[in-house]
């Protein structure tokens, strides 16, 4: 239980933020994108931190986690291969929510499947060319995506409460709380995988393969379910972002921002827990301050900048070096000698 204060610490100031904040429309719409990308990080340090596979093509789970969930909740009519005509009536978000979750881990299965037989730079390509791909469907699938025009009207989240009715998440302060949840969610699914036994696995393949394959572990199988694990995380925080900002193009599908995603995890402290949030709250904020005060290139010049000035103070990242700080420091307060009180008669 001690091991989750500095979480459970930092639950409660999320919790409490948005009343310290006043408010807030616009601060609330970066904390609410911002917590999105930090669902999404998390499920990429799941791979990137505890089994130490890059995989630069995540954002493709994100967005097809949106694309899911607001063509469920919108509906379509398209005609397929063989003039076979497909109509779906729309469906409640939350369901749409549940089907991206199921369709993205899907497809962490189908790529882990075909792609952990590979390893590093292969690996790699692998992904982001599957990113590619799905990136180029949404493109130009117009009759069902709308391509570039975009999906627009996707209705948000309704959540149905026993004696009180049905409740529609309108307002950016219950989307700020919806989104805390289902972080809070996540965390708590990472924190109990990597406790048990198929954690461990996974942190001995990163540490060392071939002393885990000389043991019974076996590799693709547990590289596999991460993936599958993963991937359905950042579904379902891409069905957040598109019921939350109610339109979305092809532009979810960006690079970028699987390299904001990188840096999140990287800077914060890859392989722990807090470190992808706390990665994600600097690095998410940090355009908000220098919005005012600095163009775009300008301000990924200084994302750059305080990500290398983070990686030579704190090489493994912001947890992990403030970790060690505190260790040194009762280390030292535990080692320094004692000056004997003067005892006078």
């Amino acid at each position: 239980m001690i091991r989750h204060i500095p979480a459970l610490a930092l639950l409660a100031a999320l919790a409490a933020l948005p009343f310290a904040l006043g408010q807030n429309p616009y601060l609330l719409n970066a904390l609410i994108t911002t917590g999105i990308v930090t669902i999404a990080a998390m499920s990429l340090n799941l791979l990137l931190g505890f089994t130490g596979q890059l995989s630069l093509g995540h954002i493709a789970f994100f967005g097809i986690g949106a694309y899911v969930s607001a063509l469920t909740s919108l509906g379509f009519d398209v005609e397929l291969v063989g003039g076979l005509r497909v109509v779906h009536e729309p469906w409640p978000p939350v369901v749409g929510f549940l089907l991206a979750v199921l369709a993205t881990a899907a497809c962490g299965y189908l790529v882990g499947r075909l792609s952990f037989r590979v390893r590093g730079a292969y690996f790699v390509i692998v992904t982001i060319s599957f990113a590619e791909v799905v990136r180029l469907v949404a493109l130009n699938w117009v009759e069902l995506t709308q391509g570039p025009l975009a999906l627009t009207g996707i209705p948000p989240f309704s959540l149905g409460l026993p004696g009180l009715g049905t409740t529609t998440l309108r307002t950016k302060l219950q989307n700020y709380y919806l989104v805390l949840v289902v972080g809070t969610l996540c965390y708590a699914l990472i924190a109990r995988l990597v406790a048990s036994r198929f954690g461990r696995a996974m942190r001995g393949l990163k540490e060392n393969e071939s002393l885990a394959l000389s043991v019974g572990i076996n590799a693709t199988r547990t590289l596999t379910v991460a993936a599958v694990i993963s991937a359905a995380m950042a579904g379902a925080a891409g069905s957040l972002y598109a019921h939350y900002l109610r339109i979305i193009d092809p532009d979810v599908f960006l690079f970028s921002t699987t390299v904001t995603m990188v840096i999140m995890v990287v800077g914060g402290g890859k392989g722990t827990l807090l470190g992808p949030i706390v990665g994600g709250l600097i690095f998410g904020l940090l355009p908000v301050a220098l919005r005012p005060v600095m163009v775009p290139e300008a301000q990924w010049m200084v994302f750059g900048l305080v990500l290398i000035a983070i990686q030579f103070v704190m090489p493994k990242g912001i947890v992990p070096g403030v970790a060690r700080l505190v260790t040194r420091r009762r280390a030292s307060a535990a080692t320094a000698p004692r000056i004997p009180m003067e005892v006078r008669p």
